[in-house]
């Protein structure tokens, strides 16, 4: 396609890109002399009417930004080519290169470079965030963002381009969601076709901890969704907990706007929500999954102990000689002797109560209880091997200004009293300062999380 010339205007010099019926054409324009890039959507093989969606949702955004870091639109028209008809949309060429082709061709990036990076492109987020329309870029990836003119201490100028992903609120009222972006970058809320300003500081975060060391987001390891990379980099602590605070799974945990990831990275001091970013206790066998919309907590039983299985089985003999003497006392009674009735009575109380407490510690060394939270109710589900009874809802409201009280087991209430009590399993004071600052930091305050005695307090932190 080299040097034909589309709408009469355009010279194409060559192509810098292509895929899925999209390519990107370096061209110049006879007009203003400058060199220009021209995206070409085709209705081929490979067209889909999303495509088209997301194309023309571009070019729209685009007459609407006006950014230094951004291309600007200059010009849209539709074509015919030899593959079939299609549209171009023209924009300013950047004659930089990418953070991705930097990496690949050997360029490392300091810390201080990070830090400079980060700044810019936050700065480009306040922007798109801030329109009127609020612009999601929801594809923030090395490849994405360009860098030029690198000079002394200076990382040169940053750019944020290809907004083909783009989403714009007023392009997510009354239409559907086409879920967009690129593995190890999306957060896990876009998964499911949610995006807000949040969802760009998780991809800008996971491009950072890539630029730091190296790897593909994906190819590190993680733990709930949470990327673990602290071990191999050589980074400021600070630094680190602000790279984890900005690819926090949950949105409630994340960085909520380019603004507050600005402050925190300005001010380290001012991330008082890391301490959301807790080890769990040394020994304690409760698990926490979180997938950035729901925390499920699973509480095991009690251990069973030697002890705790010998005085079992003793109880367990105790209340089958209670129920054989009340079965002896019942036949007796059938017989006519009405003098051991009473005897009767006793025995049946006995035996009820025997096997009730019996009940009970089978149940406290058996049943692992299994406890969701979202953003509208927490449901249980008690666990017993090969069985399941699900217990739904106990809170089905909106959470706000409902108290979850913890002490030794479990408790919810909405009315400032135990309502339902969820577990067994015995707490430590770090289990119970641990699952509150869990708890206090995933629901953003919408549960107060105290102990029952008021002993063990997380206040949760105000964004």
């Amino acid at each position: 396609m080299a040097s034909k010339i589309l709408k009469e205007r355009y010279v194409i010099q060559k192509q810098l890109s292509k895929n899925a019926g999209r390519r990107t054409l370096l061209a110049r324009d006879l007009h203003t002399q400058e060199l220009v890039a021209i995206k070409l959507l085709i209705f081929g093989e490979d067209f889909h009417w999303d495509n088209l969606k997301l194309f023309e949702r571009e070019a729209q955004t685009l007459q609407l930004l006006s950014h230094p870091a951004i291309p600007r639109y200059l010009d849209y028209f539709d074509v015919d080519t030899p593959t079939g008809k299609g549209f171009a949309l023209v924009q300013s060429y950047i004659p930089a290169k990418s953070l991705e082709e930097w990496l690949k061709s050997g360029r490392t990036f300091s810390e201080a470079e990070i830090k400079q990076l980060a700044k810019a492109l936050l700065e480009i987020l306040r922007y798109l965030h801030g329109q009127q329309a609020q612009v999601i870029h929801r594809d923030i990836k090395p490849s994405n963002i360009l860098l030029a003119n690198r000079s002394g201490n200076s990382v040169g100028d940053v750019y944020l381009v290809d907004f083909g992903s783009v989403q714009t609120l007023a392009a997510r009222k009354g239409s559907t969601i086409t879920v967009v972006g690129t593995y190890g970058y999306m957060p896990p809320e876009q998964f499911g076709g949610r995006n807000v300003p949040a969802s760009d500081i998780y991809s800008l975060g996971a491009t950072l901890i890539y630029l730091a060391t190296g790897r593909h987001p994906a190819e590190l390891s993680q733990d709930n969704l949470q990327i673990h990379f602290e071990s191999i980099v050589n980074l400021n602590p600070d630094l680190i907990d602000w790279l984890k605070w900005m690819t926090q799974p949950s949105l409630n945990r994340r960085l909520a706007s380019a603004g507050e990831a600005l402050k925190a990275l300005k001010n380290p001091r001012q991330q008082t929500d890391i301490s959301a970013i807790r080890q769990k206790p040394f020994g304690s066998r409760i698990e926490l999954k979180e997938d950035g919309e729901n925390l499920e907590i699973l509480i095991p039983p009690k251990r069973l102990t030697f002890w705790s299985a010998f005085w079992i089985f003793i109880g367990t003999l105790f209340c089958l000689g209670l129920a054989l003497w009340a079965f002896i006392c019942i036949i007796d009674v059938i017989l006519g002797n009405l003098e051991v009735s009473f005897i009767v009575v006793f025995s049946i109380f006995f035996v009820g109560s025997g096997f009730s407490l019996l009940w009970e510690a089978i149940t406290l060394f058996s049943r692992d209880t299994k406890i969701n939270i979202d953003c509208n109710q927490i449901s249980v589900t008690h666990l017993w091997p090969g069985y399941k009874c699900q217990v739904t809802p106990i809170m089905n409201k909106n959470l706000n200004n409902n108290i979850m009280y913890i002490r030794h087991s479990l408790a919810i209430s909405g009315q400032e009293k135990f309502y339902k009590t969820l577990g067994i399993y015995q707490l430590t004071p770090p289990e119970i300062e641990w699952l509150a600052n869990e708890i206090s930091a995933f629901s953003a305050g919408k549960i107060t999380v105290v102990s029952a005695d008021n002993k063990y307090v997380k206040i949760p932190t105000a964004k």
